[in-house]
């Protein structure tokens, strides 16, 4: 008679040890304990949100290490050193937390609260010497500049127009929600398959005219005409090249109908 009360207390003692080994699907928001500074409950975010796949310290998780997400080991890069520049960009853009490490991070609707994307990042800031949150000034910037530098250096992935578009392995987002400061961050980071461009590559004062081109794109002048929905020139070509064969069949026609009547 005492079997099911034993099992009913096994049970209750096993169910958040199962609960605990499974991934994270969903946002975790632990509240904030009185007293605690942003970086404790920071800590805590982290633990609920960011441990399984970064580790207890934020040192990664190792191949040969416990798993993370998905029963995938290795599946975090260390956080140590990032800064709250990094923290920043992933969690305000909706990068993280991902939900499967095999998803490429795609922008999507920031998860945390102001404040308690302020704790996390001022956590992550605390894991080593990192880089601070960006303050560009676009206005500074040179938009001839701007568009040189964005076309040997972003436009072989993300168009000219910035409108994204896809290279082996994934999708390059379109920069048409991007903030100032995220462009920086993205540039300075490097996130998924993009490469990270120090200042000895790309300058500050260059980053301002970049982000200042890239506002540009958002609302161009399109003095040259039709814009096309400045998704690139695929469908300019064929709008040329149908343009030109309906030019072409009523020249055809044209002359057809002259030679008939001679």
């Amino acid at each position: 008679m005492r079997r099911p009360a034993v099992l009913v207390t096994l049970a209750a003692l096993v169910a958040p040890l199962v609960a605990l080994a499974q991934p994270q699907q969903n946002v975790v928001h632990p509240p904030r304990p009185p007293g605690a500074s942003p970086t404790q409950w920071g800590a805590q975010l982290y633990a609920a949100n960011c441990l399984s796949c970064h580790g207890p310290k934020g040192e990664g998780q190792l191949p040969n290490g416990p798993l993370g997400a998905g029963d995938v080991r290795g599946a975090g890069p260390s956080l140590r050193g990032v800064g709250a520049l990094a923290a920043d960009f992933y969690l305000r853009t909706g990068y993280m937390p991902l939900h499967s490490p095999y998803d490429q991070p795609q922008r999507g609707k920031m998860q945390f609260s102001e404040r308690e994307l302020g704790a996390l990042v001022a956590y992550v800031a605390s894991l080593g010497h990192g880089p601070p949150v960006p303050t560009p000034h676009p206005e500074r910037g040179s938009l001839a500049e701007g568009l040189q530098l964005f076309t040997e250096n972003c436009a072989g992935c993300h168009q000219i127009v910035a409108e994204g578009g896809y290279v082996k392995g994934a999708r390059v987002p379109p920069l048409g929600q991007a903030t100032p400061t995220q462009i920086v961050e993205a540039v300075r980071t490097g996130p998924y398959l993009m490469p990270r461009f120090s200042a000895k590559a790309i300058s500050d004062r260059q980053l301002d005219s970049i982000v200042a081109y890239v506002g540009y794109t958002k609302h161009p002048d399109d003095r040259g005409g039709w814009a096309l929905g400045h998704i690139g020139p695929v469908p300019e070509g064929l709008v040329a090249w149908l343009i030109a064969a309906a030019l072409l069949v009523a020249v055809c026609l044209v002359i057809g109908e002259r030679v008939r009547r001679e």
